[in-house]
């Protein structure tokens, strides 16, 4: 499949993993969390048993619809991508059809609506960064921020459309990749930061502060350049880029910090600040 990143879609208070397939235009939703939402258990491991007794007897029933679903890698809790069953809006429908719920019309019309909304922000991308900046709004952002998280995704989808045309493979050598250049310019892993920030499947830069997220559009933006002078194809040679681009910000950052005596990695997140708003 031609997909673009993992992405995260909001329903009631249940969060949806979801990837979705330019070349078909179509969403796959993760299996598992539909369930989640659809019999309301937010304890992941009784949902997971309800969906596997579920889809065993479904297959003993020679139900159809239980062998058209996928299984493609999503992103956990754990920060890692692991190998989960999903399917597109018409398997769901069926497999809601099959779980008794209060909750079944309200995510249908749910996915509906979700879908409906990618078809157009493919037709017209300014959809799609008026939504980012609703959702912002919503959960308390300044302007500023705004601003900045918005210049930073641009500089992002820069890097990764050059690692697209340099032979990088998409998630797991992105995520190598961007790992190099945040711990370069941070001192910190992705992971350490997220922990730091008492983040789970959160967006990490969804939570850094301006300062964060300036460091992180310099280091990306100063490894794509260096990695189009340098015409780097594939993981290894990129490797060399993503190091000196994350150096770039490091020195930046250092510099900052030893004027100002304050360190720019920071703890700060907004789900304290939003706890009615963004659920952990």
């Amino acid at each position: 499949m031609n997909k673009n990143k993992n992405s995260l879609a909001i329903f009631e208070n249940f969060k949806i993993r979801r990837v979705f397939d330019e070349k078909k235009e179509v969403w796959y939703f993760s299996i598992i969390d539909i369930i989640t939402a659809l019999i309301d258990q937010p304890n992941f491991k009784r949902a997971q048993s309800y969906w596997s007794t579920l889809k065993s007897r479904l297959k003993k029933e020679g139900n159809e619809f239980v062998t058209k679903c996928d299984k493609l890698k999503l992103l956990s809790a754990d920060g890692k991508f692991y190998k989960t069953d999903v399917a597109d809006t018409e398997t769901i429908f069926r497999l809601i059809q099959s779980v008794p719920s209060p909750k079944a019309e309200p995510i249908k019309l749910w996915l509906a609506k979700v879908g409906h909304e990618r078809i157009q922000e493919i037709s017209d991308p300014e959809k799609a960064l008026n939504r980012s900046r609703d959702y912002w709004q919503k959960m308390g952002r300044s302007k500023q921020w705004i601003q900045q998280r918005m210049m930073g995704q641009e500089i992002r989808n820069k890097l990764t459309d050059y690692w697209k045309s340099a032979d990088i493979k998409e998630q797991d050598e992105y995520a190598i990749l961007t790992n190099i250049i945040h711990q370069e310019w941070s001192d910190f892993t992705v992971k350490e930061h997220k922990k730091l920030k008492n983040l789970k499947i959160q967006n990490l830069r969804d939570h850094m502060t301006d300062a964060e997220l300036v460091f992180t559009a310099l280091a990306e933006l100063s490894t794509r350049q260096i990695a189009e002078k340098m015409e780097a194809k594939g993981l290894m040679e990129n490797k060399i880029p993503a190091q000196k681009g994350g150096q770039v910000a490091k020195n930046a950052r250092l510099e900052l910090e030893q004027k100002t005596g304050k360190k720019v990695v920071s703890s700060q997140n907004f789900l304290i600040k939003n706890k009615n708003k963004e659920i952990k």
